[in-house]
């Protein structure tokens, strides 16, 4: 399979024609090989408009989706930036210029991903996801989906600081943009998207009498 192609058709196909019209973006989204990032038997499967599997019901996020969530945080070259079950997302700021940390809870996800991420200049860490590893991040990202508002990883951002994610309590989700300033933390919807969601950060069952 000639992957390069299927890059090219993956970032005209499903990234430019939903209005993702950063240059830098696009360009990285060409460069990183989206198909190592998958187990090599479903390599095949890495370019295809769905979320294929990593380990574990952990998958990549679509194409689409992830680049308007990239595009929303403005990366720039030389920002310190955080990738949380986002292992491709870590790669493609890598390769934008920026620090990135990619933190995945599994092992089983890590051995997959890791030498893609170490190829990428990616430094991979192995935690609970609802505890950021670090702080005063530019920019933190998730391809996954969370069940409610992170304050965790919104805690670990800077003044300044950007976060996207999905937010997801049900069948439907919606992609959120999070702002920290001096005083607070804005928050901007800004477009639908259902990723599977975080287990260990879903909340514990409550039980009524």
């Amino acid at each position: 399979m000639d992957f390069a192609a299927a890059r090219k058709v993956m970032v005209d196909s499903q990234v430019r024609v939903n209005d993702v019209t950063d240059r830098d973006l696009q360009a990285a989204l060409l460069a990183v090989p989206r198909e190592r990032f998958v187990p090599a038997e479903r390599a095949f499967a890495a370019y295809a408009e769905i979320e294929p599997e990593i380990a574990g019901g952990r998958r990549l996020m679509l194409a689409r989706d992830l680049s308007k969530l990239l595009m929303a945080l403005e990366p720039r070259a030389g920002e310190t930036a955080l990738a949380l079950a986002g292992p491709y997302a870590a790669a493609v700021l890598a390769q934008m210029g920026l620090a990135v940390t990619a933190q995945e809870a599994d092992p089983a996800v890590l051995e997959v991903v890791g030498p893609a991420l170490a190829e990428a200049g990616v430094s991979g860490v192995e935690a609970p996801l609802a505890k950021p590893v670090g702080e005063g991040y530019d920019l933190i990202v998730s391809e996954a989906a969370v069940p409610a508002r992170p304050e965790a990883w919104l805690a670990a951002l800077k003044v300044g600081g950007r976060l996207a994610v999905v937010e997801r309590a049900g069948p439907a989700g919606k992609a959120v943009l999070y702002v920290k300033g001096q005083s607070g933390v804005s928050r901007r919807e800004l477009f639908d998207a259902a990723p599977p969601v975080l287990a260990e950060l879903a909340p514990e069952p409550a039980f009524a009498l």
